[in-house]
């Protein structure tokens, strides 16, 4: 017969630089699928080996044998589907478009998330209404859970090369109207004085670096700040002008140090390039009697100045109690311009930030008696060496064997207050001792205060967990954090039940704030997660059947109303 060379780069699955084998061309019948009859023509044709799958699609199924025939599994629905090398991958593509389990976010592993975090938690807060009485703090840190909407990961474009350029000293010209502007763009970027220019040591500086350049005084640099800062303002004037979307204007207040009061306006949008854009339109100082009439004045103006009237969709305010007045003002200067979207239903949003820490206010007042006992107890027993080893002596006989320390918070940092419970909490029995045996320990806890001090840590640590999701979001949008609200919802309804009388009433306090912020931005928050594909209805569905009253019928009604007019 004859013998046939095969080409080394022909022969799939076996390296170059290994292959030295010789294939014949034969017809005869001991050759089959599967390993040959002649175990002796092993060594000299190699088995052949299953063809790699380089298709993009089989990064969602995964590839089956069953006798003789071949199956595509999908890993999301565990659908069955003809995987044989003949039937190709274009039905593949058409079921994982298609694939309900891939395109929308499972709410039913949001639940079991919660489920088994519940579980998990040694909180006694979900088996009575008193709160914890004892926390872990390992056990307290924020995981990535499946609870938040997971992020869509986008590959980034790959970086160029920079390249290095060398310059000839010689041939490089001297612009001192440029270096003039970057000298302006230094201060404004750093925040120096503008009297730095008169300093001896940066005219030192500058005149040994460069010594053709000269530094102007303090009014020409404030006229080159400002110069720039109208380029750059109407750069942002441009593309808010040929911006075909809408606006979302946030208004802050601000008070400095010296009490000096201000409001800050700063326009969020989506750019022609769907990413998210955040510009500070107006930073105005108001005077200390100003009033509801003097801020929608001034807000009004600065919509016009900007030419953004027409395009706004919605504000946000930082306090959820406060400029009624000024909302209606300004609700009823664009209404005679343009209607608003669903008779201004969306346009009053309140910020959810300002929500828990207003909350958080709430709390740290009604308990600064337990508070400021559990804070002077921590402090008595760091006060001296040997006061501290006295009370590891306590610890080790009540069987506390925490490697951690006690420590003391910092009042103006409300998780350090917290931290300072939890770590207090779990030496109650120590303190309990040493009431016992030091009199000079006098800002000792009741049974009672401990239990209030357990719950309090519990209040507490739920909203750091809340405060981390936001903020550890580089954009926490709605969406992302309408669960946590519901969840919030719902705790705070358990929480007003306790029979406790100094529980129940700090809850019903963070109860109060949290019906003003839900009495406003419920439609809204509800709206984002619907239009999320990863929750729709799904998810709004569940919550507001959890909740005290039946909002389900009335909310779906109006939410399909609204969504109608988008």
């Amino acid at each position: 017969m004859d013998r046939v060379v095969y080409p080394i780069h022909l022969i799939e699955g076996v390296q170059a630089s290994r292959y030295t084998l010789r294939s014949e061309v034969t017809t005869d019948p001991r050759w089959s699928y599967g390993r040959p009859s002649n175990p002796t023509l092993l060594n000299e044709i190699p088995a052949k080996k299953t063809k790699r799958l380089t298709s993009v699609v089989w990064n969602h199924l995964k590839r089956v044998r069953k006798a003789d025939a071949q199956y595509a599994v999908c890993v999301h629905c565990k659908k069955k589907l003809s995987g044989s090398s003949n039937s190709g991958t274009t039905h593949l593509r058409n079921h994982l478009l298609r694939c309900l389990k891939r395109s929308n976010y499972d709410v039913s592993q949001i639940l079991s998330a919660k489920r088994k975090r519940k579980e998990t938690s040694q909180s006694p807060l979900h088996q009575s209404n008193l709160g914890p009485s004892t926390i872990n703090y390992e056990e307290g840190k924020i995981k990535d859970e499946i609870l938040s909407p997971l992020p869509l990961k986008f590959e980034q474009e790959q970086k160029k090369e920079e390249t290095i350029q060398t310059f000839n000293l010689g041939s490089v010209k001297f612009d001192q109207d440029r270096s003039r502007l970057d000298l302006a763009r230094m201060i404004m970027l750093h925040g120096y004085p503008l009297a730095i220019v008169d300093h001896v040591g940066f005219k030192i500086f500058v005149n040994n670096l460069q010594p053709m350049f000269e530094v102007n005084n303090n009014g020409a640099i404030e006229l080159d700040c400002m110069t720039i800062y109208g380029k750059e303002k109407q750069k942002v004037y441009e593309s808010i002008h040929h911006l075909h979307g809408r606006i979302s204007l946030a208004v802050d207040m601000w008070v400095s140090p010296e009490s000096s009061e201000y409001i800050c306006l700063t326009a969020n949008y989506i750019d022609e390039d769907w990413k998210l854009q955040k510009k500070i339109l107006n930073f105005i100082s108001l005077d200390p009697s100003h009033t509801d009439d003097i801020l929608s004045e001034a807000i009004i103006k600065s919509l016009t100045d900007w030419a953004i009237d027409r395009k706004l969709f919605s504000m946000t305010f930082d306090d959820c109690s406060a400029y009624e007045i000024m909302v209606f003002k300004i609700k009823d200067w664009l209404s005679q311009n343009r209607p608003l979207l669903k008779n201004g239903e969306l346009f009053d949003v309140r910020c959810v930030t300002h929500l828990l820490k207003s909350i958080v206010q709430e709390v740290m007042e009604a308990c600064r008696d337990v508070t400021h006992k559990v804070r002077e107890s921590v402090r008595h027993v760091k006060s001296t060496q040997a006061l501290l080893g006295k009370f590891n002596e306590f610890a080790q006989q009540v069987g506390i064997s925490s490697g951690r320390r006690l420590v003391l918070d910092y009042p103006m940092q409300w998780n350090s207050t917290y931290l300072m419970l939890e770590s207090a909490i779990e030496y109650k029995a120590a303190f309990c001792l040493m009431q016992e045996h030091d009199p000079s320990y006098s800002k000792a806890l009741s049974e009672t205060e401990w239990e209030w001090a357990s719950s309090v840590a519990g209040y507490m640590k739920f909203l750091l967990e809340f405060t981390n999701i936001v903020i550890g979001n580089k954009n926490p949008t709605a969406n992302i954090f309408f669960p946590e609200i519901c969840d919030m919802h719902i705790q705070l309804n358990e929480w007003c039940k306790s029979p406790d009388d100094f529980l129940s009433s700090v809850a019903l306090k963070m109860k109060i704030k949290f019906d003003m912020y839900w009495s406003k931005c419920s439609l809204v928050l509800a709206i984002a997660a619907i239009l999320d594909p990863r929750f729709k209805m799904k998810l709004v569905e569940y919550y507001f059947r959890r909740f005290t009253v039946p909002l389900l019928p009335i909310a779906s009604k109006k939410f399909l109303l609204v969504l109608g007019n988008f």
